[in-house]
């Protein structure tokens, strides 16, 4: 519920904007700085196309982004072999964060500051925007493991707009309902999930 309140919130927010220019003119952006190994990530796969990284603001515990090597501001413009590819990884991906993620083991939660396991179950989402709802103008897709079983998600902030948000002011409100990855969790989830590739 949360997760589509958030989504629909944040696209209805996007509808009817035009491109920002710095999508169309700089290509250095930090996917390619985290391909190119010049800035940190947390690596769960990687192979000549593609890297997966766990997300640095997730939604939940073993939120992943899969990230095509080659920068492309939107999805119908990826070429056909880094589309192949992309799929792949997201079918391998997910298959291991739902089994890395759905073990018992205890980890720090970066969402509620407590020790839980991560997912307890092995619903995903897999998302990937074009442009709208779309924070960095490089394709990726989220996999996101679905709410515990009888968790509760907090509530989105900023739902009742009057005015129209700029750009920023949305992304703003997206991340104001995330927390941090922590560093012990995102070690312990790395760990678990590439044991599963």
């Amino acid at each position: 519920m949360f997760l589509r309140t958030m989504t629909s919130f944040i696209i209805q927010m996007h509808e009817h904007r035009p491109l920002p220019l710095e999508w169309k003119t700089s290509p250095d952006c930090v996917f390619c700085r985290i391909v190119r190994g010049q800035a940190p990530a947390y690596k769960l796969y990687e192979n000549d196309r593609v890297i997966a990284i766990l997300d640095i603001m997730p939604l939940r515990a073993g939120h992943t982004l899969v990230i095509p090597k080659v920068h492309v501001p939107r999805v119908s413009e990826l070429p056909d072999e880094f589309a192949a590819a992309c799929g792949m990884a997201v079918s391998k991906v997910s298959r291991a964060v739902a089994a890395g993620t759905s073990r018992n083991v205890p980890l720090a939660c970066p969402l509620t500051l407590r020790t839980c396991t991560a997912v307890e179950h092995t619903g995903l989402n897999v998302v990937c925007n074009q442009e709208y709802a779309q924070a960095v103008p490089h394709v990726h897709y989220h996999i996101i493991p679905a709410p515990r079983p009888g968790a509760t998600e907090p509530p989105l902030r900023g739902d009742h707009v009057v005015k129209p948000l700029t750009e920023k002011e949305m992304h703003r409100l997206e991340y104001e309902s995330r927390n941090a990855l922590d560093e012990n969790a995102a070690r312990s989830l790395v760990e678990s999930i590439r044991a599963r590739l």
